[in-house]
């Protein structure tokens, strides 16, 4: 009996990539737009104007332990993590933004 050996062509890898590539595709769900922004990134700027406060006032609120995400470089802030903190930070009473 003899024994045959099957040697791919270039043609099939790229056709059995393809294939495996487009049922993965198919099974993705679509992240709906609402889930995208739900929790955006705000810069110190926006937050020391949404909070009615200085940029160094923010910054004594850092150090105080107020959440903060660095990127590059570069601080944000989450809304629902501030509201978090002032709710902790006032005893329960929020205060209005």
């Amino acid at each position: 009996m003899e024994t045959m050996i099957f040697i791919p062509k270039e043609e099939d890898f790229r056709r059995w990539i393809k294939e495996e590539v487009r049922e993965l595709l198919s099974e993705l769900k679509p992240i709906p737009k609402e889930a995208e922004d739900t929790n955006p990134l705000i810069s110190r700027a926006d937050t020391a104007k949404m909070l009615g406060i200085s940029l160094v006032t923010l910054t004594d609120w850092v150090k105080r332990g107020l959440p903060r995400h660095k990127q590059r470089g570069r601080v944000y802030f989450l809304k629902s993590e501030i509201l978090d903190y002032l709710k902790k930070d006032t005893g329960g009473r929020t205060q209005k933004i």
